[in-house]
């Protein structure tokens, strides 16, 4: 039987190239500073995609990916499959090119995710709340209609866009010393630590994922691929970590640049989402909030750093999510 060959590794160039055909599209964030208790030997900044246009970072990778296709497949429309922030990236990005978007979605999507994606235009179609579901689903309707499928994470094109996440971090920050980054499918994560470490070696990537759903730390340390069932990934609160496993090009990318990959509990995610908000004025979704909980209740695991920064990679968190984790008595 033939083995299929080892995905290739992008190079700086296409970080950079991505970088150029997002600009006047997708944003460029700024780096807000974080002070918090017990940090007063560090530097502490947050990447705040939230503040995107669609309120998260999903819209770099799905616009680079778009702005690629010829008027030929714009004509045919694009879909993709997503719990919600790629699906609103692919619905922004096709409507800046006149494209038809369909975008498939588990039905426990966050509502405030499937109105936004529905305010920019998309076609949505419902189905059951595993990864798997939405992806031979969105399979099936690229073969029926001639869609273009644009993947949420496993595509060089959107993890280039993704990565440019990483070289704003640098051109802000050029000597920061640690970078954390939350991981679900691994397209943020591969794309940051891709650019990041193609243009500081120096700099340490760190990945972070809840325990609940840690099939990413689970494929890193063993160095082999793995996939967790849907019914244990859906016990996170963090409805954008949920994805069953790594994308194969974006575990290629992890093991050659990330330092490695720590969890962080439900109330440390909770208590995270707090700290942001009364921090440093952010407000982050529970995936969001991710990378800030590694930071603050994982530090021993991350030392040493001088300069770090946590991607709050969405700040698109349902009202009753939000009002719940502030009623909390726990500090922040």
């Amino acid at each position: 039987m033939a083995t299929l060959a080892a995905p290739t590794l992008l190079t700086l160039r296409a970080f950079r190239d991505a970088q150029t055909r997002i600009r006047g599209v997708a944003a460029r964030t700024p780096l807000v500073r974080l002070f918090v208790p017990g940090f007063e030997d560090a530097e502490v900044y947050v990447k705040a995609e939230g503040l995107q246009p669609i309120g998260s970072f999903k819209l770099r990778g799905a616009c680079n990916k778009i702005a690629q296709l010829t008027p030929e497949q714009r004509s045919h429309g694009v879909i993709t499959y997503s719990s919600g922030n790629h699906a609103q990236g692919v619905a922004y990005a096709a409507r800046a090119v006149g494209a038809k978007a369909v975008i498939v979605m588990p039905r426990n999507a966050p509502e405030v995710k499937k109105r936004a994606t529905a305010a920019l235009g998309a076609e949505i179609v419902e189905v059951g709340p595993a990864s798997s579901d939405r992806k031979s689903k969105a399979e099936e309707l690229e073969a029926k209609f001639g869609y273009v499928m644009i993947p949420p994470y496993d595509d060089e094109q959107i993890i280039a866009g993704q990565g440019t996440c990483g070289l704003e971090i640098l051109e802000d920050l050029p000597d920061c010393d640690l970078v954390l980054s939350p991981v679900s499918g691994g397209g943020l994560l591969s794309g940051i630590a891709t650019a990041i470490r193609l243009t500081r070696p120096a700099t340490r990537v760190v990945g972070v994922e809840p325990e609940l759903a840690a099939d990413a730390r689970e494929s890193f340390r063993s160095g082999t691929l793995v996939s967790w069932p849907s019914e244990k990934t859906a016990r996170t609160l963090c409805d954008g970590l949920r994805t069953q496993s790594l994308g194969e090009r974006n575990f290629a990318h992890i093991r050659a640049y990330v330092d490695d990959i720590v969890t962080v509990a439900e109330s440390e995610i909770r208590s995270a989402m707090r700290t942001l908000l009364y921090a440093a004025r952010l407000t982050p979704e529970p995936s969001g909030a991710a990378a800030a909980a590694g930071l603050l209740f994982h530090r021993a695991e991350l030392l040493p750093f001088r300069k770090a920064v946590i991607v709050m990679s969405g700040g698109n968190v349902e009202p009753e999510v939000l009002a719940s984790v502030l009623a909390e008595n726990a500090a922040p």
